[in-house]
């Protein structure tokens, strides 16, 4: 009997091992989650694309007339002065004009004048308005000092004196040009006709309009040229503004004034800049997938002070960071923890090694982080990536 009761006794503990570990091997096992936890902290949503520098004011220099271009013996970057002949032009023989020949060159050399006149008032006014803008500035300074006015006022009017300078700049190099031009059109009036047949041999320099640096050279051998025909490109490297191609979504939310950090530029530390202007044109570009898009051109300025991004030139490459909102102090966690769920957000916030499924209320988003308005703590901790196998009350385990 006793041999009976311990093989019966060693297949019952047999069956009751088998039976626990089909116990075991059946029951719910916890699902391997990700977790983050929801923390206080600094919070940007912002708009980042390519963009390249760009001289402001850039001159094609032309022939004044059709003639044999002498070789243009500098280099693309070399500076140049006002009024510096960069080449000459042997001018071909000219024929006597006609009587209405005649009088169209004299018309337009009378074009020229009235157009360095509006030239010259243009400056004026954008001389006042910069005066103006400057005062206001001075004026504002005081008063945010005295907490009367807001810093957003402040830095309008900051970005109002960048603007009006910018435009005052503009306009003194306005009249250089109509300057040329005038000296153009006396040129051509006084190399033609008999004027030119007394001097047939008489080279007609070609001068840079404004200081700065050699930028392109059209013409760089000797050789004919017509008349009006580009011979090189000449610009001020001091002078530079960011273009930036933007998705028309974005640039619409995108607004003048509004804050640009330049990354990426080769610098050690992000160049500060404002947005002048968001073109009201968008043009259509097919990105390296081969998907059209409708971009807008985006033109700031560099705010940072001159001596930091003097290494930069006319068409380098920079990364654009607009600043659509930033706060201090945000309550926020990833944003691969939220989901669409009857009409709102959710998440699955972990309570007791459980998942918990919880709605909440989002505020600003930005791509990888998410402002929760309502509904969390911070320090609790939340699943990323939920998969369809994460329930309200399941049993979650920390991959």
């Amino acid at each position: 009997m006793n041999v009976v009761w311990r093989r019966r006794l060693f297949w019952l503990v047999i069956l009751l091992l088998i039976i626990a570990a089909l116990v075991y091997g059946f029951r719910p096992q916890p699902r391997l989650v990700d977790v983050a936890s929801a923390s206080q902290g600094p919070m940007r949503v912002s708009v980042e694309e390519e963009g390249k520098t760009r001289v402001i004011d850039r001159y094609d220099v032309s022939a004044p007339v059709a003639g044999t271009a002498c070789r243009i013996d500098m280099d693309v970057g070399d500076p140049v002065k006002k009024g510096q002949v960069l080449t000459m032009i042997k001018p071909l023989e000219s024929q006597a004009l006609d009587p209405r020949s005649w009088a169209e060159a004299q018309s337009r050399v009378a074009a020229a004048e009235s157009a360095l006149h509006a030239a010259e008032q243009t400056a004026k006014s954008a001389r006042a308005e910069m005066d103006l803008a400057e005062k206001e500035l001075s004026r504002l300074r005081p008063l945010f000092e005295k907490g009367h006015v807001s810093q957003g006022q402040l830095d309008q009017a900051a970005a109002t004196v960048q603007t009006t300078r910018a435009a005052s700049r503009s306009a003194r190099f306005s009249i250089d040009v109509a300057r040329h031009e005038l000296e153009a059109a006396r040129t051509a009036l006084s190399y033609t006709g008999a004027d030119s047949q007394a001097n047939p041999e008489g080279n007609v320099p070609v001068s840079s309009p404004i200081d700065g640096r050699l930028l392109a050279i059209h013409q760089e051998c000797e050789g004919v040229v017509a008349a009006g025909q580009s011979l090189l490109v000449v610009g001020d490297t001091r002078s530079l503004e960011i273009e930036t191609e933007v998705l028309s979504a974005d640039a619409v939310k995108i607004k003048p004034g509004m804050r640009v950090e330049f990354h990426r530029w080769g610098g050690e530390k992000p160049l500060l800049g404002r947005v002048r202007t968001v073109e009201p044109v968008g043009f259509t570009k097919v990105s390296a997938l081969g998907v059209e898009e409708q971009r807008v051109l985006v033109i700031s300025d560099i705010t940072s002070d001159s001596t930091e991004w003097q290494s930069l030139g006319d068409g380098y490459r920079v990364e654009a960071e607009f600043i659509l909102w930033e706060a201090d102090d945000v309550l926020q966690i990833p944003a691969s923890a939220l989901f669409r769920f009857n009409d709102g957000w959710a998440l699955f916030v972990i309570e007791n090694e459980k998942a918990v499924l919880r709605m909440v209320k989002v505020g600003k988003r930005n791509g990888l982080s998410a402002q929760i308005l309502e509904k969390l703590m911070e320090g609790e901790k939340v699943i990323t990536h939920p998969d369809n196998n994460i329930d309200d009350g399941v049993s979650v385990k920390l991959r």
